[in-house]
């Protein structure tokens, strides 16, 4: 991992292969090994950026309130630091909240988007009161309650269950309720669907439980240049389950 110091925070990231650039945006709470089963499937089309996010996996973070707009612009100075003006950006889940926040704070540097276990809605007031008590849960007892709470969410299958589950506990909890508060806070970007003008790929499970397929599908009936890759069985993890359709779907942001 490479560290960059980003506005006061050192951001990790591995980079990989050559060719477009493409960010890789983990979701919440796990870090950049999440999308490494894809990563040799990719690396000879993409040149791939796969940070941590900050507070998360090698990356540091502030002790203040932070939103999506602070996480998306982590990205966009890490890109200036690489001296990448544009690239195609897919996010997972939280990351997906990044991705579109990227997408309308800075446009033009986007050549692609992918929305990957992802949703444009906000949280309703009872989800967004829900993350609030999480991160006080957090604050007060540690990660251990969202960690039981969201193993068996990820996915059904236990190798890949094992797998969240020790990415979840390297997690500090700082990391937790700074994302958490972020989410809860995040605004609704179905308006921003009509300004893409680049190539939109979305990408869901049929066994999601934790972001339906349905909100794909919502996007895709908003958008329906997007390109909508459905995977038969894979849950909140179709990088880790099905990194061949993901990737051949992902392929389509070159």
């Amino acid at each position: 991992m490479e560290k960059l110091n980003i506005d006061g925070i050192k951001l990790a990231f591995a980079r990989h292969g050559k060719g477009t650039p493409l960010v890789l945006l983990h979701g919440y709470p796990l870090d950049h090994h999440l999308w490494d089963e894809v990563v040799p499937l990719l690396k000879d089309t993409f040149d791939l950026i796969i940070p941590d996010l900050r507070g998360f996996g090698d990356s540091t973070t502030v002790d203040a309130m932070y939103t999506m707009d602070d996480f998306a612009a982590d990205i966009a100075g890490l890109l200036d630091q690489l001296g990448i003006q544009k690239a195609a950006i897919a996010g997972h889940s939280m990351g997906g909240y990044v991705a579109l926040a990227f997408a309308r704070l800075y446009p033009e540097r986007v050549s692609g988007l992918a929305l990957v276990s992802s949703q444009v809605l906000a949280d309703p007031p009872d989800r967004k009161e829900g993350r609030y008590k999480s991160a006080a849960d957090v604050a007060e007892k540690g990660i251990g309650g969202v960690v039981e709470t969201m193993t068996s969410k990820f996915t059904s299958n236990p190798q890949w269950q094992a797998f969240a589950r020790k990415n979840m506990e390297a997690q500090q909890p700082t990391a937790y309720i700074g994302a958490l508060k972020a989410m809860a806070e995040r605004a609704d970007a179905t308006s921003l669907l009509s300004t893409m003008k680049y190539p939109v790929v979305l990408v869901h499970g049929d066994a999601d439980g934790l972001i339906p397929i349905e909100r794909a599908r919502e996007v895709k009936a908003l958008l329906p240049e997007a390109h909508l890759v459905e995977i038969s069985g894979a849950g909140h993890m179709p990088m880790c389950e099905a990194p061949n359709e993901t990737a051949q779907a992902l392929m389509m942001l070159n």
